[in-house]
């Protein structure tokens, strides 16, 4: 898909050997998924000993590095890992699956679930995003919702530029935000929707399936 081409030094860059058909990653049950990557990787990393954290981790190891700055009322649930140079801000939820990278920021009443949120990505303001990627250096507008479910329960699919459409056989999955995108204020993302690589999306906007200015 070519969504994400910033980050091949960056260790998470192998987590996304299957470049045509990402939203594997999001697969809670696959051994090649976020949630059991995460695990592995913060267990390897140890737990985390701040005293200045609300942390959960009954369902999986948490790490959050001493040079993250967490603000007050951050929660935190695992398996998670936030790395060195990240910000959670005020009241923000990372909740299990949620890989924050470096120079990412999580702002207030942000909610965060299975999602790898690649370095300089950020959801500052009132957003929720679900078994997602981020791009590295996207950006989401005050309350915009990436939606993971959809209205019938049924499997997600994903549409790719050319029209076609595949079944992921997954009963959520976000968005594929590609590198350098914006998301303007409000924007709802169905679920599966792919946002290329430097995009603009208008505020209001509601995407579903393969997003171009033209949709």
């Amino acid at each position: 898909m070519d969504l994400f081409v910033a980050i091949t030094e960056h260790p998470v860059w192998g987590w996304l050997s299957d470049e045509e058909r990402p939203w594997m990653l999001m697969d809670p049950e696959s051994e090649s998924g976020l949630m059991h990557r995460i695990a592995d990787l913060a267990r390897e990393a140890g737990s985390s000993n701040r005293e200045d954290l609300d942390i959960d981790d009954s369902k999986g190891p948490v790490f959050v590095h001493d040079e993250a700055y967490i603000g007050p009322y951050v929660r935190i649930e695992g398996p998670a890992y936030v790395e060195a140079g990240a910000e959670i801000r005020h009241g923000a939820y990372l909740r299990p699956g949620s890989y924050v990278c470096s120079g990412c920021v999580v702002g207030h009443s942000s909610e965060i679930k299975n999602t790898l949120m690649m370095p300089g990505s950020k959801a500052p303001h009132f957003n929720y995003v679900g078994d997602s990627i981020l791009g590295s250096n996207s950006n989401l507008g005050a309350g915009a919702k990436i939606s993971n479910v959809r209205l019938d329960r049924g499997n997600v699919p994903v549409r790719f530029s050319d029209g076609s459409t595949i079944d992921t056989g997954m009963r959520k999955v976000g968005a594929m935000i590609g590198d350098s995108s914006e998301l303007g204020c409000n924007v709802v993302t169905n679920p599966g929707a792919v946002i290329p690589p430097s995009s603009a999306v208008p505020p209001n906007s509601t995407v579903t399936g393969y997003w171009s200015p033209a949709s």
